[in-house]
């Protein structure tokens, strides 16, 4: 097949022709003129043999292991060799940390198996894991599917956040930070090739434009035709299309002040994203409404393989996944002395526009299920830093706005009546009942944050530090759901599908069929609450080399509101008591040892942690009393717990050498959730209480609760026991008359077996997998030429497995890259 560049991979390109000139001597690492300390330090320790980390997790430079927080950091170097592009492909290095997206607008990031309930996309919550870059807090988990332009590191905080920046998050922080521009002349090019038609291009240009003002420009593009062929239309799907564009100008008229504007754009355009025939399992449903009878009415269909692994598909929807963000922020700081002043101003968008095929088969079930979404986002953060020898703090207040405006539409086609109603009923057999019922959604929320927090670092002897947070939090949240169903009744006309049972339509046969799949629903909700948020630190310095601390914090997720539909009454009107979602509040104990031994060539850090949540925002279904349709959507569980031990070893014997080992146990569970979602294979059923389920729908068989007691089962997402590890080894040589090193590395992890629905199921546990990677190239000081294969082993995993609409018993996939390999050439100048 032949390769083919998309038209913005050339922008790539150009970069990289406009740094050619640019003949001087690149610095290794990124150290602007307000990080001279900073710099001093690893200068230091370079020359004593010592490894040293600097990390801005605290919003100031230090050794990471001085900082008595459970830390870990990925470079620039790990995330070009390794491939880290993402946040997604750091969950290969990173234990503690889990990613699942069956598109951006549906991903979920969470440490130690707690951050977002899993299962339900709603607009009206918020996540446990923050997101920031270069200072400024990403609300929106789909910025977090695009590639990363320009990075020079990326720092993960386990444990809650929040009294010393941005928002407050309980289950951790992802704290990314690009290179700065430079007052030195460089450039730096990167072009990757492989199987599957991997383009990867990513080029930076940086330089002085006066003696106070310096500027730099990156971009990144990624392209690779899908691993799943869809034999309907013969396209490649769940492929990538990704370019990303950042600039910065950095103005720094003296040594104390400096003030940064940045910008970026980032658009990713892929055939995405498809989830396929996994398996299929028995429910309580009536066997005339599992799949295999389903399937059979429609002679002559046969899905195209039931070896997901096959990697076929035959969805006859459209499939896209557009999905834009992009804004601008402006940084300023200014030293004073003991006493720094920062600000942080942030405008941002994100548009998504996406194509969906929800009923996971080549049957025209359902022709539309999508929500546009678009969003923006103002943030403003002012903090003042006092540094003195004994004491130190942070004194901060944020301000966040967000607007919501997501469009929904579902469309059902000629095969719904089949599939969707009673096959007892004639109604089943007349593909005009539910062909062309549409759904139309319009869902907002304005949601505004507004906070003051404080830390304290009081050194009360040389080796004893206590310090102190708090926070005090005001959330205000105002949603709208609105959703307008039509459909044609008996007669023919077109009508508005309503609940209400005064409507003049209510016992027309086909409206009350259309009634028992989907009806229109208005509400609006409104939450707001104040929370105190606090912690307690202590850090004890044993020695030079080993550093112990302990933490307590009282933490809170903010409440939110459910805006993708709510049960409804038996009069018709949404059941607006379970509207609103209440906010998790969190306590979380933590121990922790870092320690450098070997002349400081290799470090051993530990952490123990405790988490207990009250009211864990989950997913629920509920039948409402005198409502024929079990409906699910978000609310609060009991309680939860997660607990685990954390090790991170990492050696360099030598220049020759370098590897490294981390490791998670983590026991997350419900504690207590008696109303959880039955998993599949004891849901379906036609009665909740014990009566049969009124409505042209309901369907005859086997009795079923309409909620399960999941106490003592595994929060989902998250594996018992998680491991990364690798090596590289180097030699010198030389290559073409160039003198450097030749290097090999391999890179690999482990996940144990874990659940992949709400409430475990037979059918959605996900085996233990490990995946290994190798590489193996030829680098100087400006040039790096390296081969590199991963999954090398082809390892047969799943992402994530789910419940498909309906539970007929249809359990679908997100699946994985499979074994990939290509060849990647960069350039410093």
């Amino acid at each position: 097949m032949p390769m083919s560049v998309p038209a913005h991979a050339s922008l790539a390109a150009l970069a990289f022709a406009l740094a050619t000139p640019f003949q001087a001597q690149a610095a290794a690492t990124d150290v602007d003129a307000a990080q001279t300390d900073a710099a001093a330090q690893a200068e230091a320790a370079d020359d004593q043999g010592d490894t040293v980390i600097i990390v801005t997790a605290r919003r100031r430079d230090e050794d990471i292991q001085d900082v008595p927080i459970a830390l870990s950091v990925i470079d620039a170097a790990q995330v070009d060799s390794q491939g880290l592009f993402n946040i997604n492909r750091l969950t290969q290095i990173q234990p503690a940390l889990q990613f699942y997206s069956t598109n951006p607008r549906n991903t979920f990031i969470n440490i130690r198996g707690i951050g977002a309930p899993f299962g339900l996309t709603n607009d009206g919550f918020e996540q446990g894991v923050g997101i920031y870059i270069d200072q400024v807090y990403y609300n929106r988990i789909a910025s977090a599917t695009l590639d990363f332009v320009d990075v020079e590191q990326v720092e993960v905080l386990r444990g809650p956040q929040g009294t010393l920046y941005g928002k407050n998050t309980t289950a951790g922080a992802i704290n990314i930070r690009t290179r700065a521009p430079s007052f030195t002349f460089e450039g730096r090019a990167e072009l990757s090739v492989g199987n599957y038609d991997f383009k990867q291009a990513k080029a930076t240009i940086s330089g002085p434009i006066s003696n106070t003002i310096a500027a730099r420009l990156s971009l990144s593009s990624t392209d690779r035709r899908g691993t799943i062929l869809n034999v309907k239309t013969g396209q490649n799907v769940n492929s990538l299309d990704n370019l990303g564009i950042r600039g910065a100008l950095l103005c720094q008229p003296s040594d104390r002040l400096k003030v940064t504007l940045s910008g970026d754009y980032n658009i990713q355009d892929p055939i995405c994203c498809v989830q396929i025939y996994a398996r299929v399992g028995t429910t309580q449903r009536a066997a005339n409404r599992q799949y295999a009878a389903l399937i059979a009415r429609f002679p002559g269909y046969r899905v195209p393989s039931t070896d997901p692994f096959d990697r076929l598909t035959d969805l006859d929807a459209n499939i896209r996944a557009r999905n834009v963000h992009g804004g601008v922020s402006a940084l300023v700081e200014w030293e004073l002395g003991k006493v720094s002043l920062t600000s942080v101003s942030a405008y941002r968008y994100w548009d998504w526009t996406p194509a969906n095929d929800r009923d996971f088969t080549g049957l025209p079930i359902f022709l539309k299920v999508n929500n546009p979404t678009q969003q923006k986002q103002y943030t403003q953060e002012f903090r003042l830093n006092h540094e003195a020898e004994r004491l130190n703090f942070v004194i901060g207040a944020f301000a966040f706005y967000q607007e919501i405006r997501t469009q929904g539409i579902q469309e059902q086609g000629p095969a719904a009546s089949a599939w969707l109603l009673n096959p007892t009923s004639a109604l089943s057999n007349n593909p005009a009942v539910l062909n062309g019922v549409v759904a139309n959604n319009d869902i907002r929320l304005d949601n505004v944050s507004l906070a003051g927090f404080a830390k304290l670092n009081w050194k009360v002897t040389d080796a004893l530090t206590v310090s102190p947070g708090i926070r005090i939090n005001y959330d205000k949240k105002n949603g709208q759901y609105d959703s307008v169903v039509t459909g044609n009744a008996s007669n023919g006309t077109r009508q508005i599908v309503s609940n209400v049972p005064t409507s003049p339509f209510f016992n027309d046969p086909w409206i009350a069929a259309q009634r028992g799949v989907q009806a229109s629903q208005f509400f609006e909700v409104d939450f707001s609450d104040w929370n105190l948020s606090y912690d307690l630190n202590l850090g004890y310095e044993i020695s030079d080399t080993v550093n112990a601390y302990a933490t307590y914090a009282r933490s809170f997720k903010t409440g939110g509101v459910n805006l993708n539909g709510v049960p409804s009454r038996a009069d018709g009107s949404a059941a607006l008591e379970v509207a609103v979602i209440e906010p998790e509040k969190v306590d979380h104990f933590e121990i922790g040892l870092k320690t450098q031994f070997w002349d400081r060539k290799a470090t051993l850090n530990l952490a123990a942690f405790w988490t207990d949540i009250q009211d864990f925002q989950a997913s629920v279904i509920s039948n409402i009393s005198g409502s024929n349709v079990l409906r699910g959507y978000l609310a609060n569980a009991d309680k939860v717990r997660s607990r685990g031990v954390e090790a991170d070893f990492r050696v360099q014997p030598s220049d020759r050498v370098t590897a490294y080992v981390s490791g998670a146990y983590t026991d997350a569970r419900f504690v207590r959730f008696v109303d959880a979602p039955c998993p599949p294979e004891r849901a379906g059923g036609t009665t909740v209480t014990g009566t049969q389920v009124p409505g042209p729908a309901a369907t005859p068989g086997a009795l079923s609760p309409a909620n399960c007691d999941v106490s003592g089962q595994w929060l989902p997402g998250v594996s018992r026991w998680a491991f990364s590890w690798g090596a590289e080894y180097n030699v010198p040589a030389t290559v073409f008359g160039l003198e450097g090193n030749a290097y090999a590395g391999y890179d690999a992890n482990y996940r144990s077996k874990f659940s992949s629905n709400a409430s475990r199921s037979i059918y959605t546990d996900i085996d233990g997998y490990s995946l290994h990677n190798f590489r193996a190239g030829f680098r100087t000081d400006r040039y790096d030429f390296f081969v590199w294969i991963r999954n090398a082993f082809d390892e047969d995993y799943f992402e994530s497995l789910a419940v498909t609409p309906g539970n007929t018993g249809l359990i679908s996939a997100q699946m994985p890259d499979p074994r990939t390999a290509g060849l990647t050439v960069s350039a410093r100048f």
